[in-house]
């Protein structure tokens, strides 16, 4: 038997030396041997919890509260069977300010100091320009433009008149950095969202109306974000819903869009502001989440692919291909076969490349710049959803712990060809760079 070199065997055996600890004790004297509780853990100047400390003593329970004592400090009491705290204060405890005492030594009142952050911007940028105005004085000294030269002299004198009037000027208004902050008049509708989209790399995707679908992709983008911040050097901000008729779409480099046979048809001013967005650069990413259904290419489509062809109707879409072994998309950060989500099987749909051909001894395929469009069924966001603990929300099909790994792995790939394009199809240049440099 392996019972003896298992962790089963340890934990047995560490049962039975807890039941037969003070056996003849418990026997002599039951009802304090069971009322008293050892010391097991106590909590620290800081508020840690700590083993206990050779003045500890058992705590023995009574019928009211018990005092903290120097024998019985503040902590746990009891095994690791169970144990019973033994807290500093209770719910009839309250606070009160110290009284001074009346004592006759001189004693020095001090209050507690208060946090006061102080702007030293102007105080710190008048000081560069100073140190700039002695550099500038150290090297017309040393070129003898002061003495040697004096046009010379004239120009490098004025020269320093000014700076030295601009670094009056600055000094006399510390304040004119937050200038911009007092003209609260100047701001205007959206300028906030507007600030928080560009300060930090975002995902957008488009809001259906449904709540549990956007829900999915909210927790579905945030489970990708935290993988991204866990895995590369990317550090994206929070997921933005965006409402494709109005919102400004130029802010984000991927928006994920769920299409949802529900609900209602985009209209064609949206759907122009759409394509106009793809021209420009960005890459939209279609999720019909109907792997099981039927697939882009059936005849008999599903209701979400047929709400797509709708889409993609009014849309200058360019040929689409499945994504190729030998794509960027394959190698962009992890080398990846295929692109599964909460659904595995399907194909991951990318803008056809214009360099199909002559692709002998070409590690990666080009293609002419970065994808506009991405079209999948294999439900991406769910996938990658997940909730405040960092657990997924939905199951994948077929259950398979690495197919979600997978999923997260095709969207770490696929923001890097977002953010980075054909980087990796730098590569193709290895061969001839390493035999140039004669290796």
């Amino acid at each position: 038997s392996n019972l003896r070199i298992s962790g089963s065997f340890v934990e047995m055996l560490r049962r039975i030396v807890q039941l037969s600890r003070n056996q003849g004790a418990a026997v002599a004297n039951a009802e304090a041997a069971a009322a008293s509780l050892a010391p097991y853990r106590m909590i620290s100047a800081d508020g840690t919890l700590v083993p206990p400390t050779p003045d500890a003593r058992p705590l023995v329970p009574g019928a009211g509260p018990l005092p903290v004592t120097f024998e019985n400090p503040p902590g746990l009491y009891g095994s690791d069977t169970g144990v019973i705290a033994h807290n500093l204060l209770n719910a009839e405890s309250s606070f009160a300010p110290l009284v001074r005492p009346q004592i006759t030594v001189p004693v020095t009142t001090i209050q507690y100091a208060f946090d006061e952050s102080h702007n030293l911007k102007g105080p710190l940028v008048a000081a560069a320009l100073l140190l700039m105005v002695l550099d500038t004085l150290a090297v017309f000294w040393m070129g003898g433009l002061f003495s040697r030269r004096p046009r010379r002299a004239g120009t490098a004198a004025a020269t320093t008149a000014a700076l030295l009037i601009a670094l009056g000027a600055l000094v006399g208004h510390t304040d004119i950095a937050r200038a911009d902050d007092a003209k609260s008049g100047d701001a205007k509708p959206g300028d906030e969202r507007a600030i928080e989209d560009i300060s930090k790399t975002r995902i957008g995707y488009v809001q259906t109306g449904d709540r549990s679908v956007d829900s999915i992709s909210q927790a579905g983008l945030e489970g990708l974000t935290r993988f991204l911040i866990e895995k590369t050097a990317l550090e994206p901000g929070a997921p933005a819903s965006v409402d494709i008729s109005k919102d400004q779409l130029a802010f984000y480099p991927l928006i994920y869009w769920p299409i949802d046979p529900a609900a209602p048809m985009p209209s064609q001013a949206a759907i122009a502001r759409v394509d106009a967005y793809m021209q420009q650069g960005g890459t939209v990413l279609f999720d019909t989440r109907d792997q099981f259904a039927t697939g882009i290419g059936a005849e008999q489509a599903s209701p979400a692919t047929e709400r797509l062809r709708d889409i993609l109707g009014n849309l200058n879409v360019p040929a689409l291909e499945p994504v190729p072994e030998d794509h960027v998309l394959t190698k962009s950060f992890y080398i990846l076969p295929e692109f599964p989500g909460r659904f595995a099987g399907g194909p991951l749909w990318v803008a056809a490349s214009l360099e199909a051909s002559n692709t002998e001894n070409r590690p990666v395929r080009t293609g002419d710049g970065v994808s506009p469009i991405m079209i999948t069924a294999n439900d991406f966001a769910g996938a990658w959803a997940v909730d405040e603990n960092g657990d997924p929300l939905l199951p994948t099909v077929p259950s398979d712990p690495m197919q979600r790994i997978y999923a997260l792995r095709a969207g770490v790939n696929i923001m890097m060809y977002m953010l980075t394009g054909n980087y990796k199809s730098d590569q193709v240049h290895v061969p001839v760079l390493l035999e140039r440099l004669g290796q």
